[in-house]
């Protein structure tokens, strides 16, 4: 009766039923895998962010296929002042980045086609690409004092004709930005096989310091087709307000057809509503607001992780670049399985599995940098002494 696209392992895994059962019983957890930053206590203006909805144009309908104008020019806007141009008519609106990249996955692949991914990263690829009937296919980033790449395997796996190569910039958990000779890597893989790149840029404003060499923005690439998504869902830490986009860049020809053809999806499904297309001026424009109690709480907590460890424990952590997330390297003497199960059963402490996000070996821990600073340094404690305790 139902389609295999579907037909995905529902039962919970063991340590996602360890999580319910103890909030079942009303154990306390300190939750460092907490990424939804309108529960880690910051402080939204409600006035500024409910305001906007009130907009009398909501009454009257105007149908767009890319999306109401004005809410395209605030995002055209928003690149200008990130130092890149980039025109409204390049710009689909979208109700998340999930259907952006539903949209550019029916754009460009047939059933069967391929993808590429970076892995680690996100669990989330694996799923769109299966509903889209889209074979994702990893390339691996490898860490040695920093995250890179692995060029050599990304070219190989570029022979097999993808339709699209993915980055994600910085990239969720690793924190690693695309840099400029590796772009022109992917970018000559992209042209051998004819390959679309596809840039995720949610995480982009949120860069722990400067770097010459890093990709200002995929949406200047002029040698690939390129499709960069992004968001309000953390540019402005407004995940609720469902407002993504697509910027569509490269060779005219190329990128004139698939607008063309995007606004025919888009057609379909103007999944925009008129209220938060209407909001969209002023949501950007709150960034400016809350983007630095975001980057002050992560570099903070990011100080404090340093401080901690600084002591000797048998931890360390992963250099990051920017983003939400730092990586733990713990010993290998269990699974990281076990180790998650571990500290919340003893220390009530919950963190990510690497595997979650398809670490190809054993020895990591995710965790979230947005938890305030007092339950951040308390669960880190814990997190070090469970993990002394074992080894």
């Amino acid at each position: 009766m139902f389609s295999s696209r579907t037909d995905w392992l529902l039962t919970p895994n063991r340590f996602s039923q360890l999580v319910e059962e103890r909030r079942a019983r009303g154990l306390p957890i300190l939750d460092l895998m907490e990424s939804n930053p309108t529960r880690c206590g910051f402080a939204f203006d409600a006035e500024e962010i409910l305001a906007p909805l009130r907009n009398p144009r909501a009454l009257t309908y105007e149908p767009d296929p890319r999306g109401l104008g004005t809410a395209r020019d605030a995002v055209a806007q928003y690149y200008s002042e990130r130092g890149v141009e980039v025109h409204s008519n390049q710009i689909f609106l979208t109700s998340s980045t999930s259907e952006a990249y539903a949209f550019v996955f029916r754009l460009l692949a047939n059933p069967g086609d391929r993808i590429l991914a970076p892995q680690p990263s996100y669990p989330l690829f694996d799923f769109l690409g299966g509903l889209n009937d889209v074979e994702v296919l990893a390339y691996p980033l490898v860490y040695h004092e920093g995250w890179q790449v692995d060029l050599e395997t990304l070219a190989a796996q570029a022979e097999s004709h993808p339709r699209a190569v993915l980055v994600v910039h910085p990239n969720n958990p690793t924190g690693s930005y695309v840099q400029k000779p590796e772009l022109a890597r992917i970018l000559e893989s992209c042209g051998r096989s004819q390959a679309a790149l596809i840039a995720d840029e949610v995480f982009a404003d949120y860069a722990f310091a400067s770097d010459a060499d890093r990709v200002a923005s995929h949406t200047q690439v002029r040698d690939a087709l390129t499709f960069t998504l992004s968001g309000l869902s953390k540019i402005s830490a407004l995940p609720q307000m469902k407002l993504a986009w697509i910027v569509v860049s490269g060779p005219p020809e190329l990128s004139g057809e698939a607008c063309a053809r995007l606004e025919v999806i888009a057609d379909t499904y103007l999944s925009v509503s008129a209220p938060i297309a209407l909001a969209a001026p002023r949501w950007l424009a709150y960034r400016r607001e809350i983007q630095p109690q975001i980057l002050e709480r992560v570099k903070r907590n990011l100080r404090k992780l340093d401080e901690l460890l600084s002591q000797g424990p048998p931890v360390s952590r992963l250099k990051v670049e920017g983003g939400w997330y730092a990586i733990l390297r713990v010993p290998v003497t269990r699974s990281d399985e076990d180790w998650a199960t571990d500290l919340l059963t003893d220390e009530g402490v919950l963190v990510h599995p690497g595997h979650f996000y398809d670490f190809p070996s054993e020895g990591f821990l995710v965790l979230s940098l947005l938890p305030a600073l007092e339950t951040f340094a308390e669960a880190l404690r814990r997190v070090i002494s469970g993990i002394c305790s074992r080894c």
